[in-house]
């Protein structure tokens, strides 16, 4: 099928008779590659190898960035996003006062949708678990233009303070967990995050990409108390709304923006306390596509260009391997010129073998490229929840078909064509093989084309994996070996915040009574896993006095006493928590080296006072007393080694802890330092909470180790998949030196013989040979470097995060390529050393 669907596309627009005449071309091109099985299946499999990469990566890259988004009216979909860069924070999102000035003032969208993502403790449907949520007002389903596969979705009527709490399932979750049970709707669960809530589920939400965040329900206002609290509806600076919109009819993305920065602009104006200088604060807007995509685009499109140059190197292994046969074949082609052939009668027939050859190349390519789809899928879905419901499509049949024929036609008009000189073409018909001055170069220029490309991706991978080994090989300054972290949230069931205390205080009693427990502990953040909760911290100062914009910001982390001692960090001054602490009135902190110094500097910290100032505080739940006393200054009893629990490339943190009792919990983890395995302690921790409370969800059990592991995933992936793409790319490239040299070694018999009967020891042949591989490989090597830069500069000036290998990576794939070439060299050397001159002064 696949050599009369490519035979089809060549021939289209053709007549009758050229028809039959190429099928007869076709014919006997089949029974001339029967002739030469192993170089046909040499070609055929390397051009599998460029056609299916190239399929393959093509479909990831339509399935991800290019494939239409389920929303209806996605042309009109846009983004809007507030940021403060100076501060650190690309992200900031907005306060309801902020979303009411722009939806009052901005006609250009037509309509706002808005998104909050908080976590929830779910009970009521399965087991009890936590879950990402979304809160959202009545019209953002509207909006984003999507509709429910069950039940029906968030809208106006579930609005208000008054309004029921309703939540819908999206469909990944409800397949996965629930495994698309209708029975779920009309289920009433209970949620916790900041307060209680009861809610009904009323639908599925149909297949789409979760954004901004990997929700598993989405709810209305009401399910989350705080979004209906006075703080939030009325501080400007309590942000933590993401805003969605609909371009007018009409409208450009452009205009959308320009009117956006001039009613911002004025919010700015008007509010000047809310938007300090020092933060640089900014609003753009982009569609949401486009938006979507950006974490997956830049590494997609490296992948392609890599599977471009796999190709090209694939091409010019294929075509040195069809200069050589049709060397061989000159005067067969000779004698064919000479009986009448024309030129385009013998084109057409190369072109017959190639369409034969790249037709079943990609045959094998499309039929190894769906599993190869299938695991890029679940590589690229690091990057773009897409990737997740990538399917195989036609797609992937017309991009083999369109590599084939392009591959067909480059490999057709490759050979030089004999002229019609009949005496000529006798002479070469019965003569040894001689390589034309035209054909070397060709050959050489292709050799050297398969070194550059090689050498491209040979330094691309290698600046990977380098960066890998660093991030692997950077000390934490944890013991992330023993210490097994446990996600085991606030209880909540009305539960006060003492009866909260008293149940983290009897969990760590009973796990340190294990065998194996060295030391449990209690902390709101996991380190690595939840690196983008920590924001920018808050605003605080060291001598009691707010300053405004000038205060210094640390991250702010709630802990039990054993926490340092669990996770394996000294103390370096002054003592860690202990019980008596939460019973005296004065609130106390310990603080990070790094504070401590850039607050301290040549001064001891201990027992001086820390104080927050940060402005947002008024917006936090709570009693008024919980909040005086977290916002009482506090007494400095320790100082810690820094942990950095947001980069796995640790850097100095300012990091102010304070003890559970003093600080409002929103999240918790307990982490327990052990000397036995680790995940020995799943299952009787797991019985110990479940035991003191049947509804507490205990999730994601893992060591530090592995936690940190994962967060590397992404860069371990990228190294493989490169690291494989550069290993094929150097392969074939290495063959091709080889191939082009032991040619030039069978065509050169007769003048090795005769240099040998000179008197030429054989080193020297064997020198000549290797050196001519490697001056092949250096100029490789070096337009390789010319190109790779120019493509850098070039690509550099569309993503920004870009960046050019280092001296090191560079330098080990030259080597690597120099010595590959030297080694491939070798035996084609070896060769023409040991030619034998009685045979090859008698070959001609």
């Amino acid at each position: 099928m696949w050599v009369f669907l490519l035979a089809r596309v060549v021939l289209i627009n053709t007549g009758g008779t050229r028809n039959m005449s190429f099928l007869r071309d076709l014919k006997i091109a089949f029974h001339s590659l029967m002739r030469s099985k192993g170089l046909a299946t040499i070609v055929v499999l390397t051009l599998a190898l460029g056609i299916g990469a190239n399929a393959a990566i093509f479909t990831l890259v339509r399935g991800v960035l290019l494939k239409p988004l389920v929303n209806r009216d996605e042309n009109r979909l846009m983004y809007i996003r507030q940021s403060a860069p100076s501060l650190g924070d690309e992200n900031t999102t907005f306060s309801v006062p902020e979303i009411k000035d722009i939806e009052a003032s901005v006609h250009s969208v037509s309509e706002f949708g808005d998104f909050s993502t908080m976590s929830f403790t779910m009970v009521g449907l399965g087991e009890p678990r936590v879950v990402q949520g979304g809160v959202v007002g009545g019209t953002y389903f509207d909006v984003m233009g999507l509709r429910p596969v069950l039940g029906r979705l968030v809208g106006p009527q579930d609005d208000g303070a008054n309004a029921a709490g309703v939540i819908v399932l999206t469909y990944r979750f409800w397949s996965t967990v629930y495994k698309k049970d209708p029975d779920v709707i009309g289920k009433t669960v209970r949620l916790s995050s900041i307060g209680d809530r009861s809610a009904t589920v009323i639908g599925v939400l149909e297949p789409s990409v979760p954004y901004p965040a990997d929700t598993e329900i989405i709810g209305n206002l009401v399910i989350s108390p705080h979004h209906l609290s006075a703080t939030m509806v009325t501080g400007r600076i309590h942000r933590m709304t993401e805003l969605f919109g609909k371009l007018a009819p009409g409208v450009t993305l452009e205009q959308a923006r320009n009117e956006l920065r001039t009613v911002y602009a004025a919010m700015q104006k008007d509010h000047p306390e809310a938007y300090p200088d020092n933060g640089g604060f900014r609003v753009d807007a982009r569609m949401l596509r486009d938006q979507i995509t950006s974490g997956a685009r830049t590494v997609l499109l490296v992948l392609l260009a890599a599977s471009g140059l796999v190709f090209i190197i694939a091409c010019s292994n294929v075509a040195n391997l069809i200069l050589a046969r049709t060397v061989r074949r000159e005067g067969e082609l000779s004698i064919r010129a000479a009986l009448g052939a024309s030129t385009g009668a013998l084109r057409r027939m190369l072109l017959a073998e190639s369409l034969l050859l790249c037709g079943a190349g990609a045959v094998v390519a499309v039929v190894s490229a769906q599993p190869l789809v299938t695991i890029l899928a679940r590589y690229a879905s690091r990057f773009s929840v897409r990737a997740l419901d990538l399917t195989v499509d036609s797609s992937l049949l017309w991009v083999g078909v369109g590599l084939a024929v392009v591959a067909a036609v480059i490999l057709a008009f490759v050979p030089r064509l004999p002229s019609a000189n009949a005496s000529h073409g006798m002479n070469l018909a019965s003569g040894s093989v001689r390589i034309t001055s035209s054909t070397s170069r060709r050959q050489r220029i292709f050799a050297v084309t398969q070194i550059a490309a090689s050498f491209v991706l040979l330094a691309g991978a290698s600046m990977l994996i380098t960066t890998l080994i660093a991030l692997q090989t950077t000390q934490s300054g944890v013991d992330t070996r023993r210490v097994l972290a446990i996600d085991v949230p606030p209880p909540s069931d009305g539960k006060t915040p003492q009866q909260v205390l008293d149940f983290y205080k009897e969990a760590i009693r009973r796990i340190d009574a294990l065998p194996g427990v060295t030391e449990t502990a209690f902390g709101v953040i996991a380190p690595w896993r939840e690196a983008d909760n920590g924001g920018i911290g808050l605003q605080f100062s060291g001598d009691g006095r707010a300053h405004g914009k000038d205060d210094p910001r640390a991250l702010w982390r709630t802990i039990s006493p054993g926490f340092f001692a669990a996770l394996g960090v000294p103390i370096i001054a002054g003592r860690d928590f202990n019980a008596l602490d939460d019973q005296n009135g004065e609130p106390v902190a310990i603080v990070s080296a790094t504070l401590a110094q850039r607050m301290f500097p040549g001064q001891d910290a201990i027992n001086r006072h820390v104080y927050w100032t940060d402005p947002v505080l008024a917006f936090m739940p709570g009693s008024d007393s919980e909040k005086s006393r977290f916002g009482s200054p506090h007494r400095i009893i320790g100082v810690a080694a820094d942990i950095d629990d947001e980069r796995i490339v640790p850097g100095p943190t300012s990091t102010i802890y304070g003890t559970f009792a003093d600080s409002p919990m929103f999240g918790g983890h307990l982490f327990i330092h052990t000397t036995a395995n680790p995940y020995s302690l799943v299952t009787p921790v797991t019985q110990i909470i479940r035991q003191m409370s049947a509804d507490e969800p205990v999730e994601h059990a893992a060591t530090l180790e592995d936690i940190r592991a994962k967060v590397l995933a992404p860069d371990r992936l990228n190294s493989v998949v490169f690291g494989v793409f550069a290993g094929v790319a150097l392969l074939i490239a290495v063959v091709g030196v080889a191939g082009v040299l032991a040619f030039s070694v069978s065509a050169r018999t007769r003048e090795f013989g005769i240099r040998l009967a000179l008197g030429s020891p054989p080193e020297s042949l064997l020198r000549g040979v290797v050196t001519e591989g490697l001056v092949m490989a250096a100029v490789g090597v070096l337009a390789g470097a010319v190109f790779g830069l120019v493509v850098a500069r070039v690509a550099g000036s569309y993503f920004g995060e870009l960046k050019l290998p280092g001296a090191l990576p560079v330098m080990v794939s030259a080597l690597v390529l120099l010595g590959a070439a030297v080694v491939a060299s070798m035996l084609p050397a070896a060769r023409a050393a040991r030619v034998d001159v009685i045979q090859a002064l008698r070959s001609e």
